[in-house]
């Protein structure tokens, strides 16, 4: 800049020339962030899509006419394929994080790394969730052969607000490594709710195990990103070392915190705490919270806008077995044109060839008459909070996140229509 000052050609022009040039270097520094994040949600849609598939064929399985054995193996695959679609999440999650430590350390404002996420805002029950991660906990544990145990407290809240796909992703993230690090003795998860400010409730879940324990260096380690405790550790247990450090972030965005106790050789206790508001008397689980209800009265014709094969192939189970009938299309053009025809739902992915789910979705609402209010489920496999209020403001009735179990759909396929014929119905 001193020389510039120097300069007798054109004193003004120098510094916005100046200016201009790390202008455009920013920018193209910025380019490759946008494009790692949109080759990161392909990749979370991508494996979304096939664990919706193992998720709904485990369901599926355990729920026909099985022997004791085959329905726990049952179980054991639909609780993988959960546990996997966690992982899906932390990871991505943790490139978001990543990505915004780095921008942040080349700007003056320093935006915190936990700011890269944002979190749902659903309504959920607790009891729900926490029964499900236990069921998740017991399969683990059945297959390691150890034990698992669970105090789930009993005056829980009915309704909380949160995200409780990243509420679970960081619950099943604590248990697994428990169980991993566990080879005789058992697995505990209790759980418990206490007032706080604000009309808030504070949710403590506690995961303890008896497996090989911690030292106060090893505690410090594990919240570094891609460090185990130990050398030995890592080579014996194998793990990125990287789900800890996202735990504690969403904890800390959740108003809580990630505690660690732990003696070497007699186990360790993780202490996962979130600040949640109350849920208003009378909200429904919405979103990912969203619980099995009462089936359509009767069956439905449904257009599934899909252009992945196995995706139709799975999608297609499901309703099958829900008792309802699918036509495929593979585009949101053709989407928009099939729904002239009539449907009573219609299931839209997001993510499509040509116009996406969302322009398709535009372009449906745009048509006149009943075919225009058609009820419309997105579904997608992005985590992001800004696709679902994108959803919503095409004129989407309902959203799903991948992967998908068919009491879910089932869920959402009874309060669509319930909500559709309650507008026909004369008040």
């Amino acid at each position: 800049m001193g020389r510039s000052k120097s300069k007798k050609a054109k004193p003004k022009q120098k510094p916005a020339a100046q200016t201009a040039k790390p202008d455009r270097r920013r920018a193209r520094r910025r380019e490759p962030d946008s494009g790692g994040e949109a080759v990161l949600a392909a990749f979370a849609h991508d494996i979304r899509t096939a664990l919706t598939g193992i998720l709904a064929l485990g369901e599926l399985l355990a729920s026909s006419n099985l022997g004791e054995r085959e329905r726990r193996w049952a179980a054991g695959i639909k609780g993988s394929a959960e546990h996997l679609g966690a992982l899906t999440t932390l990871v991505i999650d943790a490139a978001r994080i990543d990505a915004a430590k780095t921008a942040a350390a080349k700007t003056a404002a320093g935006k915190t790394a936990a700011g890269a996420i944002t979190l749902q805002r659903d309504a959920f029950s607790p009891r729900r969730l926490l029964d499900a991660v236990a069921q998740s906990l017991a399969a683990r544990a059945e297959m390691k052969g150890v034990g698992a145990e669970t105090a789930i407290a009993a005056d829980l809240p009915a309704m909380l607000v949160g995200d409780p796909v990243r509420l679970r992703a960081a619950l099943e993230n604590l248990i697994d490594n428990a169980v991993k690090f566990t080879e005789r003795g058992a697995v505990r998860l209790e759980a418990r709710a206490t007032p706080a400010a604000r009309g808030r409730v504070k949710l403590v879940v506690t995961i303890s195990d008896t497996g090989i324990g911690l030292s106060a260096a090893e505690i410090k380690r594990l919240f570094r990103p891609f460090a185990q405790a130990s050398a030995e550790i890592a080579r014996r247990f194998g793990g990125a070392g990287l789900g800890l450090v996202v735990v504690e972030r969403l904890a800390k965005l959740m108003g809580g915190n990630l505690a660690v106790t732990s003696t070497p050789g007699r186990g360790a206790r993780f202490s996962f705490s979130a600040r949640l508001p109350l849920a208003p008397a009378g909200a429904a689980a919405g979103g990912a919270g969203a619980q099995p209800k009462a089936a359509p009265a009767k069956p439905l014709t449904i257009l599934c806008a899909e252009d992945n094969p196995y995706g139709r192939v799975i999608l297609n189970t499901i309703l099958t077995e829900l008792g309802h009938r699918a036509d495929f299309v593979g585009s949101g053009e053709e989407a928009v044109e099939a729904v002239k025809r009539g449907y009573d739902v219609v299931l839209m992915d997001l993510t499509l060839p040509g116009i996406d789910g969302l322009e398709a979705t535009r372009r449906i609402r745009a048509l006149a008459g009943e075919r225009g209010r058609s009820p419309i489920i997105g579904i997608t496999g992005r985590s992001d909070s800004a696709d679902e209020q994108a959803a919503r403001a095409a004129g989407m009735d309902f959203y799903l996140r991948k992967p998908v179990s068919p009491s879910t759909l089932g869920a959402a396929l009874a309060a669509v229509v319930h909500a559709h014929n309650a507008l026909r119905s004369p008040s």
